[in-house]
């Protein structure tokens, strides 16, 4: 993949996880689950891998953060997921290596990780079983979203020829 067309892929990437954030969220226990940040990290891991895919999680996270539609809390689920995602995704070519990746990175180490982030940046006492219920919970169908999209869009026929 050339560079204009890895940056593009991404920008796209990003931009779908900035709005698709406001347009699908849940309440899950002391956080807000929005799934298609890890929907995002799940398909930025197969068609890109890790480290484009962790660019895409800072980028949404930051953009989000920058808006007003986040919190910091993005940073730690979305990338650790993202990377750990693309690494299954590459060593193994399964799927749902990428899909089990983004849950235990985002669901389990991000969420532990929240802890002291949420503590030193955000003054916020919660322990870790706080945040485990509601990461894990939102990515488990992010992932599963995201596994989804990139099963169906890879039974699809590719465009080859755009006529005008």
């Amino acid at each position: 993949m050339n560079r204009t067309r890895l940056l593009t892929t991404m920008a796209v990437f990003v931009a779908i996880g900035t709005i698709g954030a406001q347009l699908l969220w849940f309440p899950a226990g002391v956080a807000k689950a929005y799934p298609v940040q890890h929907a995002v990290n799940v398909m930025a891991a197969i068609t890109l891998g890790p480290i484009p895919a962790v660019a895409i999680a800072f980028m949404i996270g930051l953009l989000r953060n920058l808006l007003g539609l986040g919190t910091l809390l993005a940073f730690p689920g979305g990338m650790i997921g993202a990377l750990l995602a693309g690494y299954l995704y590459k060593w193994t070519k399964k799927s749902m290596a990428a899909v089990s990746g983004e849950m235990a990175g985002s669901g389990m180490i991000g969420a532990l990780f929240a802890v002291p982030f949420a503590h030193i940046l955000m003054g916020s006492s919660a322990g870790a079983f706080a945040f485990l219920p509601s990461f894990f919970v939102s990515s488990i169908s992010g992932s599963l979203l995201g596994w989804f999209v990139v099963t169906r869009l890879k039974q699809a026929k590719p465009i080859t020829q755009l006529d005008y």
